[in-house]
């Protein structure tokens, strides 16, 4: 039946089993597999295998699982073709083969790609198809252990209605994929489209039938792109991966904080650096503070990479329980390298970036600022201190501003890391002041003009 008598909409009669046949009295099907002890499986088979791409191996867990689905989705432009085409290469020169499929794009400028960026081989097949049907036969016919689908919203089957794209095409074409893929064991990975919004186009059950769903994205005027974990059946699902995208194709970044420094021969006024956690990877990151005199009216707050009413609050604790009158002017905050700093730790850096600014007073770029501001003024401890000192003390940093806390088991800090702990804000900047004294033989009249208020 193609309408419903109800509705009268068209194509929406689904089948559905009968209630009244459950507790009947009436036999089951034999079940196609017997239920077996847990401890007779024999767990290889669903072992991770290495794509040969580092960075993306550390967010799936440690590679791909046989027979499971990636979801890859991300901008336009980001870079998830490049990125895979180099999986399907390592892959290949791994000794397995893979298949890329592609609905966007002609085999031909599939190659012309693969000799930019040097991932030719003849284990690497493709094919330029939007069938799901000859996508299937396809997968028959080359028998690969990884199939790549560019991508999973320009595929399309004849039996569902809709065009390619659409809730039901999108449903049905991943239903068919995922059961190809548990039936012959095939590593298979989706690329899939995101909305103006930044969230995955298509139906919200996408995201439910696949296994691991990941998140490309980075900022097209930069070279930074970063591969985020969502959802991951195999592994930890806050997992981070960072890339460059070049002419020549895209690597991998095994440290990432030095793009997050700026690199300047002496320090400045209203800089502040810190060590925030990106899933379970420590990434130094520096703010950026610039205060200027108001030209009428109410001041200006323009905020880059940072909380915009994180900021605010900020800007609040430090009015009322330091006394630094920071609000009466113009405040520009930002981030160095397009990094994004969503941690609570990084609190601390911004009101230390926002004092330095304001009594003209330029720290150390050997002293890093890790905590949580509370509007009582208090500073609160964060979760993975540790990783953070280990990464300031492998990053040279000397010195680290953390906050003071009556928990027993305390933190280990490094060898050669010096840690200033702090219970409130004011604290914070007393220390923050002594340190800039010491820097360089420098003198509390050398300092800025507000430096009394400090």
């Amino acid at each position: 039946m193609g309408r419903c008598l109800e509705c009268g909409t068209w194509g929406t009669v689904d089948e559905v089993a009968v209630l009244s046949a459950v507790g009947s009295g009436r036999r089951a099907a034999n079940p196609a597999s017997q239920a077996v002890p847990i401890n007779s499986i024999e767990p290889n088979s669903s072992r991770h295998r290495a794509t040969g791409v580092g960075e993306l191996d550390r967010v799936l867990g440690g590679g791909v699982v046989p027979g499971s689905v990636t979801l890859l989705a991300g901008d336009p432009g980001v870079g998830k073709s490049t990125l895979l085409l180099k999986v399907a290469h390592r892959w290949a020169q791994s000794g397995h083969r893979a298949l890329y499929i592609s609905g966007e794009e002609a085999a031909g400028q599939i190659r012309l790609r693969a000799d930019r960026i040097g991932c030719g081989s003849d284990e690497v097949y493709l094919a330029a198809e939007s069938d799901v049907h000859t996508v299937l036969d396809h997968i028959d016919t080359v028998k690969p252990s990884l199939v790549i689908v560019d991508s999973v919203q320009t595929m399309s089957t004849t039996q569902a209605d809709g065009v390619a794209g659409g809730v039901t095409q999108v449903r049905a074409v991943t239903a068919a994929l995922t059961a190809a893929a548990k039936a012959n064991g095939v590593a298979l990975i989706l690329v899939g489209h995101v909305t103006k919004d930044g969230a995955i186009a298509g139906p919200r059950s996408l995201e439910h039938l696949v296994d691991v769903v990941l998140h490309f994205e980075g900022d097209r005027n930069g070279t930074l792109r970063m591969v985020r974990g969502i959802k991951n059946r195999f592994g930890a699902a806050d997992e981070v991966g960072c890339f460059t995208l070049h002419d020549n194709g895209i690597e991998g970044v095994t440290d990432p904080s030095s793009l997050f420094l700026d690199q300047r021969p002496t320090p400045v006024a209203g800089t502040a650096i810190t060590v925030s956690l990106d899933g379970k990877r420590p990434l130094i990151g520096e703010v950026q503070a610039l205060l200027a005199t108001p030209n009428g009216g109410s001041p200006r707050r323009a905020v880059s990479g940072i909380d915009h009413s994180r900021a605010a609050m900020i800007t609040a604790v430090l009015e009322k329980h330091a006394r630094v009158n920071v609000g009466a002017n113009d405040i520009y905050l930002s981030t160095v390298g397009g990094m994004r700093l969503t941690d609570p730790s990084s609190d601390l850096a911004v009101a230390v970036a926002l004092s330095s600014a304001y009594a003209d007073l330029p720290l150390p770029t050997t002293a890093v600022m890790i905590g949580e501001v509370g509007l009582a003024g208090d500073l609160r401890r964060v979760n993975g201190m540790d990783r953070r000192l280990a990464e300031a003390a492998r990053q040279g940093f000397t010195t680290a501003l953390i906050p003071d806390g009556d928990d027993p088991r305390r933190e280990i800090v490094p060898k050669g890391l010096r840690a200033l702990r702090a219970p409130t804000i004011a604290v914070a900047l007393q220390h923050m002041l002594k340190i800039a004294e010491r820097r360089d033989g420098w003198t509390r009249d050398a300092i800025g003009p507000h430096n009394d208020t400090l």
